[in-house]
């Protein structure tokens, strides 16, 4: 019984290397097959760097008081969140809003240092996050009042575009602090 496993064993040994050497020496003219490319969508990716563009200009029209300039992406129902809490809700409220704070509160405005990242979420990571193409900045204000009182505060901002490139929700994260500071007599 073990000569005759020794000799199966031994002669699949031979066969199998026979064979090898017989693949060896054949050419194959068949090019090796290429993986297929992974097509799994990413849960998130780099949008498309006009979005930079118009965060650039937003922040210019403010800067210059330019307040319709500034909305003029904005869609109708579009909403303008603080990480306070408070809101405004469509774009003539929002217009509103901003032309009174910029021509009866904040006698100029600048901003620099800023960075832009556009990106565009495929997958959620949770399901009250909104899909599509956010504009994420980070910047210095530079605030002078009418008070006479100025603020210097670094910001965060999120802007997310509905599927006609128009923003209709905002997200500003800032310190009310110096702000209310600034703003009081």
């Amino acid at each position: 019984m073990k000569k005759i496993f020794v000799l199966a064993f031994g002669s699949l040994l031979f066969i199998s290397c026979n064979n090898n050497d017989k693949d060896a020496g054949k050419k194959n003219d068949e090019a090796p097959a290429v993986a297929a490319a992974d097509t799994k969508t990413q849960d998130a990716e780099f949008a498309d760097a006009k979005y930079v563009a118009m965060g650039k200009k937003a922040l210019a029209s403010m800067s210059s008081g330019d307040i319709d300039g500034w909305v003029s992406n904005y869609a109708d129902n579009a909403v303008y969140f603080w990480n306070s809490g408070d809101s405004v809700s469509g774009k003539a409220a929002i217009t509103a809003y901003w032309k009174k704070r910029r021509t009866e509160v904040i006698d100029s405005i600048s901003f620099s240092s800023d960075i832009w990242l556009p990106v565009k979420v495929n997958k959620p990571q949770a399901p009250e996050q909104a899909p599509g193409v956010w504009l994420l900045g980070w910047y210095k204000i530079n605030a002078k009042y009418k008070t006479g009182k100025s603020m210097i505060q670094w910001s965060h901002i999120d802007y997310h575009f509905d599927a006609n490139d128009k923003i209709d929700r905002v997200i500003q994260y800032l310190d009310k602090a110096p702000i209310n500071a600034a703003t009081t007599k």
